[in-house]
């Protein structure tokens, strides 16, 4: 044996299961569902009865996220009667991660045993006639990110190398989400979402640009997340917050601090729809 041999870097596959043992040993909790919790989200999180909040910080090759608004823990615990996991925040590409530590919280969660994914997003709403506060079902997505997070060697382990991508969102999810969000009267429309790398706001140029080739709603996050998911066989559910008109339809600056606004203005409708949809899957 090398004298060097304990120096060579765990592969990507070997350190999700280190942080999946991790996790393992902090819960006796099961989930098949998990939830990850966009900016100005994260307050979705006090519906849990929990069993364990653990920092990203204290979790085995996570990341913390530096942008406000994102808390950044697994919370584990009990939504009525099932077993639920939530990443309260989410690291983002514009913080200067690379693709494969913007995943790597959705991969552990799959190889845990995870199989609902429900992941939410504040974003800039351009669709005619949507408005700020409302909500947008993903039902497809448009990767401008500037790169595909599974560029690079191929975790075998997790999936194959060239996954299809034609239902990223998985249609029956998205159905049950809709009845309930037409239950609760929750105004929401039905999407396609741009995926753009940040941290700038688009110029309303991109936003036409964006509403051109077919976008609904533009934001900094998510598709990696979905991408990464889908890759792994796991059924896949976008929401879109939307907290802003994109540049050139609002007629104000855009700004995070309207972002967290209008999140906590919709807060109250958000947790009531979100919670009723997890615990029915």
């Amino acid at each position: 044996m090398s004298l060097y041999s304990h120096l060579v870097e765990k592969s990507p596959y070997e350190k999700i299961i280190e942080t999946v043992d991790f996790i393992k040993h902090k819960t006796s909790l099961a989930p098949k569902t998990s939830i990850t919790l966009g900016s100005g989200l994260a307050s979705f999180a006090d519906q849990i009865d929990v069993e364990v909040k653990i920092p990203y910080s204290e979790i085995p090759h996570f990341s913390p996220p530096t942008v406000e608004g994102h808390p950044g823990q697994l919370i584990i615990g009990k939504l009525a009667d099932k077993d639920i996991a939530v990443l309260q925040g989410r690291i983002h590409y514009y913080e200067g991660h690379p693709f494969e530590h913007v995943m790597f919280p959705t991969r552990v969660l799959g190889v845990w045993g995870i199989k609902n994914i429900i992941l939410t997003n504040a974003a800039g709403g351009m669709a005619d006639g949507i408005q700020e506060g409302c909500f947008m079902v993903l039902t497809d997505h448009i990767n401008l990110m500037g790169e595909n997070p599974l560029r690079g060697a191929n975790v075998d382990e997790l999936g194959p190398r060239f996954p299809d991508m034609s239902e990223v969102y998985d249609r029956a999810l998205n159905e049950k989400l809709e009845g309930i969000l037409q239950k609760h009267k929750v105004d929401y429309y039905k999407g396609i979402y741009a995926a753009v790398s940040g941290p700038t706001y688009e110029t309303p140029a991109e936003v036409q640009y964006l509403k051109q080739i077919g976008a609904g709603a533009v934001g900094m996050s998510t598709a990696p997340e979905a991408i990464a998911a889908k890759h792994m066989g796991l059924s896949v559910c976008g929401i879109s917050c939307i907290t802003n008109l994109a540049a050139g339809i609002s007629k104000q600056p855009l700004s995070h601090e309207e972002v967290k606004v209008t999140a906590s203005r919709v807060e109250k409708q958000f947790c009531s729809f979100l919670k009723e949809f997890a615990q029915s899957l």
